[in-house]
């Protein structure tokens, strides 16, 4: 898959979070990137064999005070290789990672932090 297509799945992944919370969504912008970064890999202490499919790189909005103004956007990336790679290509398999990976780097901006992040995706149903 291209990296047009893949970004056509992480925007129908964002198209399914519920309006609710795209509305809230503040100064936020969503990248595609083929592999994290060598610095993105160090500051989450990634080790080696594990798999990343997305980072949240920002203030959460529960942690934004009111000295928070001009800051640049959070960022969130998605992982095109990751993905694709735990998926074999399989199309339909990689819209339902890429539209978890979505939710779940959402729910980091909203103050999630990974336990209660993962502990919503059980109650959702949802397995990696």
């Amino acid at each position: 898959m291209n990296q047009s297509e893949f970004e056509k799945l992480v925007e129908q992944g964002i198209e399914q979070i519920p309006l609710e919370f795209r509305q809230k969504l503040d100064n936020v912008a969503i990248f595609v990137s083929p592999y994290p970064s060598m610095e993105q890999q160090r500051k989450i202490n990634l080790r080696a064999g594990w798999t990343l499919f997305g980072l949240y790189e920002g203030v959460p909005l529960t942690k934004r005070g009111s000295g928070y103004a001009m800051a640049m956007p959070d960022r969130i990336t998605v992982f095109q290789g990751p993905i694709q790679n735990a998926t074999q290509g399989d199309p339909e398999r990689m819209r339902e990672i890429v539209k978890n990976t979505v939710w779940h780097e959402i729910a980091h901006h909203f103050g999630m932090n990974e336990d209660e992040v993962r502990e919503a995706e059980k109650k959702r149903g949802v397995g990696y």
